[in-house]
C-alpha cells in the first residue's frame, strides 16, 4: 500500500503543468437516440396564381410539397437565375404540421420569366432539398 501511494505522488510530481490526475474505475452508460430524420422532399404541384393587371408585376406561385420520414419545422425558399448558380431570394418561415407532411407554399416572382427553385424543409437534426425549373407567367 505504501509503494502505491508513492507511486501517485511521483506521477503528480512529474506531471509538467502541476495538475493532478484523477482515475476512475467503474461502469458508465450512455443514451442514444436515433433520428429518422426528413428522409425525402417531392414539389408535386406548381400552379400560378391569377392576379388581376394592377398586381401582375408580382406574379406569385403555389407549391405544394410533401415529405417523407419526421415531420419538418421550417421551410426555406432560394429562386435562382436559370443555371440555380445566381441566388435572387431567400425566403425561411418556420411551420407547425401535426400529423401528414402537406404543405403549400406561396412565393411571389420579381417579375415573368424563368427561375429555379429550391425548397428546403429542415427540423433540428437534419434538412431535405427538392428543385424545379419554373417558368412564371409565360416566361420563355
Amino acid at each position: 500500500s505504501n509503494s502505491n501511494s508513492s507511486a501517485i505522488v511521483e506521477s503528480m510530481e512529474d506531471n509538467p503543468d502541476g495538475g493532478c490526475h484523477i482515475y476512475r474505475n467503474g461502469y458508465y452508460g450512455s443514451g442514444i437516440s436515433v433520428v429518422e430524420g426528413i428522409l425525402e422532399v417531392n414539389i408535386i404541384q406548381m400552379t400560378s396564381i391569377q392576379m388581376t393587371e394592377s398586381q401582375a408585376e408580382n406574379p406569385l406561385v403555389d407549391f405544394v410539397v410533401t415529405c417523407q420520414g419526421s415531420l419538418p419545422t421550417d421551410v426555406c425558399t432560394v429562386v435562382s437565375d436559370p443555371t440555380c448558380q445566381v441566388s435572387k431570394s431567400v425566403v425561411c418561415d418556420p411551420i407547425i404540421i401535426s400529423d401528414e407532411c402537406l404543405l403549400t407554399i406561396r412565393r411571389s416572382f420579381e417579375e415573368p420569366g424563368t427561375y429555379c427553385i429550391n425548397i428546403t424543409l429542415g427540423d433540428d437534426t437534419s434538412q431535405a432539398l427538392a428543385s424545379a425549373l419554373i417558368s412564371v407567367n409565360g416566361g420563355e
